[in-house]
């Protein structure tokens, strides 16, 4: 019973090393996802045309998947808000304060407020020390 012990004990996997070193190469796909591109090649186009025919139609599922192909979700947007120019050392209050009801009014998001302040952060680190002494929290 204490030689199987021993056995198992010393097969473990070294550090680096595959378990499997002639396993699956990579790129080899499925042979279920081969099958289902054999079966698809072809009527990509047929199958298209009848999802635009049943979104059509009014189905709701068939409407949302051709919209999601045809205008993907949008990572990014221009933004128009009127915010103070930095050129003083009190400017950096008024920035954020200005930034802030952007966000409280949902003219921004999270996000895109936390984009601006790290632009402007940039900006405000070019202007004379003795305006930003104190004032940019670090």
């Amino acid at each position: 019973m204490s030689e199987n012990t021993e056995k198992k004990q010393n097969t473990k996997f070294q550090k680096g090393q595959s378990g499997n070193p002639a396993g699956r190469p990579k790129g080899s796909l499925n042979q279920t996802t081969l099958a289902c591109q054999e079966l698809l090649d072809g009527e990509a186009e047929a199958i298209t045309r009848k999802a635009v025919e049943i979104a059509l139609e009014g189905d709701l599922t068939a409407i949302r998947l051709c919209l999601e192909r045809i205008i993907p979700p949008r990572k990014e947007r221009p933004i128009c808000i009127d915010l103070p120019k930095m050129a003083r050392d009190t400017d950096w209050r008024q920035f954020t304060g200005a930034l802030l009801e952007a966000v409280k009014s949902g003219t921004v998001t999270i996000n895109e407020a936390q984009g601006i302040i790290d632009i402007a952060r940039v900006h405000y680190l070019q202007l004379p020390s003795d305006w930003t002494s104190g004032l940019l929290p670090e």
